[in-house]
């Protein structure tokens, strides 16, 4: 039969046996004395201690007539710190033997107090010594990228144990275990404890003062505001889960644009350093600025990057409840460098724009020697040690080649050849020459530099089918237009070499230019006229082209209309008058 003795831990009354009351006073004792010989601080922390303990007991005490007994005791001390947490012997926290001991490395739990899911992510930051931030954002690209983290994380979510007692939370910090970090890990949970019970209070008396007007009402309208209450919740979480995968999103986006900058950027600065020839000429070949390599590369890197860097951090605040993540000092000093990127690109761009602003083209004209009787072999040429092509036709754009002189060039194959009756009796050539510049003047002195030659051996005209710019002029969208003029009754014939460089040659048959090679040809009055063409070539070229097409001989005249719903129409005009008639009707 044991004495009761009454008690007051933390502003709160307790009955307790003899024997749990002596256990309970060594262990204060023993606290006690193994804190700093302060007083003032001695009292604070004995009475932190001792309210954390009231708070503890109060939770065991179901009765006001329940005599806390040794073995609430022991649990109390196992929440607080069990009894090798501070080496101590077996008589009870006998005085004299009252110590601690120092945790000998971290330990692996999960943090519940605060936690996302299932406080995994919590547990690892400490144990790894890193913002919980970058846990979960690997947890994500785990998951969403490879798959594998939707395995793991429940798995270390059964295994992985729960920080509950003080000494776990403290031995997952990684700090030591002693009367001093259990004392300051007691005062953080009594500050969030003070915190719920004060809104608690505020909320009873909120409700008590206001009981006595609302009593009726609350009543009737208990039911149906608790269905408001359940459908807010439900509207809740599903708007958190859309803005949870919303700011998924913005980090995975974020973080691929940022990786791929960056990549992007140590690339093109390696190129810039070694001197990589065919990205750096082709680079140097249209760039009409003056910014380097690396310039424009960070340039692109700031003006690009620095609002994915605003995603990244708006997407962890969206994740994470650390509203701390950005200072303002950082966000302004970001923003003024991407103003100064925005600027520096305007100015660049600008400048680049304005070297291409003006259009310039320049005329030359050559004529061709000739005997009038000889049939004019007409054939376009490449060089293959400048282009190595095997094959040569028009093409759009440009490639940087050597010359016979080991320099580089600017080579492009945007020929348009054409043919046209001469004014007078003598064969010649008119070459179109155009280019860009930043002024009418400037565009007109990048088309003369074209360099384009031609060449007249017996009865064949060879002709390039390229032309060559100098460097230093730059790509500025250069473009050749070479124009052949024969006399009437002159012959020629179009090597297959012309194919893709005849543009749109007019012809009494309407042969379509790729149809056109291959054929001679002789300047009537009229027009060109296909001299061995067989009339299904040219009339099969007219039926392909669906339009309108006339046809003139010593019958008269035959014009058919074929439209685009397939209807014919066909007027000829003969000795016998004019008829015109339909697929519908005739007149």
């Amino acid at each position: 039969m044991n004495k009761t003795i009454n008690i007051n831990l933390g502003g709160v009354f307790f009955h307790i046996d003899e024997v749990a009351y002596q256990k309970l006073k060594n262990y204060l004792n023993a606290i006690r004395r193994s804190l700093s010989d302060d007083p003032k601080g001695k009292d604070e922390i004995i009475t932190d201690i001792e309210s954390r303990i009231g708070e503890l007991l109060s939770d065991k005490v179901k009765d006001v007539r329940q005599v806390i007994n040794e073995g609430d005791i022991d649990e109390i001390v196992e929440i607080m710190g069990k009894p090798e947490d501070y080496m101590v012997d077996d008589d009870s926290f006998s005085d004299e033997s009252y110590s601690y001991r120092k945790s000998k490395a971290k330990k692996l739990y999960r943090d519940t107090n605060d936690k996302f899911l299932g406080g995994v992510s919590s547990g690892m930051s400490h144990y790894l010594n890193v913002d919980v931030i970058w846990i979960r954002l690997g947890w994500l690209i785990a998951a969403f990228g490879f798959g594998f983290g939707f395995i793991v994380y429940p798995i270390l979510w059964i295994l992985l144990p729960q920080a509950n007692t003080t000494a776990e939370k403290i031995e997952m910090e990684g700090e030591d275990v002693n009367i001093s970090s259990i004392e300051k890990k007691i005062k953080d949970e009594l500050s969030d404890v003070s915190e719920r019970v004060k809104k608690g209070i505020d909320d009873v008396s909120e409700t008590v003062k206001n009981a006595d007007y609302n009593k009726y009402k609350n009543k009737a309208k208990s039911g149906s505001q608790d269905m408001v209450d359940v459908l807010g919740k439900i509207f809740t979480t599903f708007f958190m889960i859309i803005g949870k995968f919303i700011g998924v999103i913005l980090l995975i986006v974020s973080v691929s644009v940022i990786l791929s900058l960056f990549i992007s950027l140590v690339t093109a600065g390696s190129i810039d350093f070694f001197h990589e020839d065919w990205f750096y000429n082709n680079f140097d070949a249209i760039n009409n600025s003056g910014l380097p390599i690396w310039g424009v590369s960070i340039l692109i890197f700031l003006l690009v990057g620095i609002p994915f860097i605003f995603l990244f951090f708006l997407g962890i605040r969206i994740l994470s409840n650390n509203k701390t993540t950005f200072s303002r000092v950082a966000k302004l000093s970001l923003l003024g460098v991407w103003l100064v990127a925005l600027l520096s690109v305007i100015f660049f761009g600008t400048q680049q724009l304005i070297e291409s602003a003006y259009d310039g083209s320049v005329i030359e004209k050559q004529d061709i020697n000739y005997i009038p009787s000889d049939t004019l072999q007409i054939k376009i040429l490449d060089n293959e040690n400048l282009s190595g092509e095997s094959h040569l036709k028009h093409r759009w754009g440009y490639q940087l080649v050597l010359d016979d002189n080991n320099e580089e060039k600017i080579y492009s194959n945007d020929i348009r050849f054409n043919i046209y009756q001469s004014d007078r009796d003598q064969v010649y050539l008119k070459l179109h020459k155009r280019s860009q510049g930043k002024s009418k003047i400037s565009a007109r002195e990048n088309a003369r530099n074209i360099g384009y030659s031609i060449e007249k051996l017996d009865n064949n005209l060879l002709l390039n089918g390229y032309f060559l710019t100098e460097m230093g002029h730059k790509f500025r969208n250069q473009n050749l237009k070479v124009d052949l003029y024969i006399p009437v009754n002159q012959i020629i014939y179009l090597d297959n070499s012309t194919r893709s460089f005849l543009h749109d040659v007019e012809n009494i048959q309407d042969l379509y230019d790729r149809d056109m090679p291959n054929h001679y040809y002789i300047m009537t009055k009229e027009g060109l006229s296909c001299m061995d063409c067989e009339r299904e070539d040219w009339e099969s070229s007219r039926e392909e082209s669906n339009s309108f097409n006339m046809n003139i001989d010593e019958n008269g005249v035959n014009i058919n209309v074929t439209g685009d719903d397939n209807e014919n129409a066909e007027v000829i005009i003969d000795k016998n008058g004019v008829k015109i008639s339909s697929s519908n009707d005739s007149i």
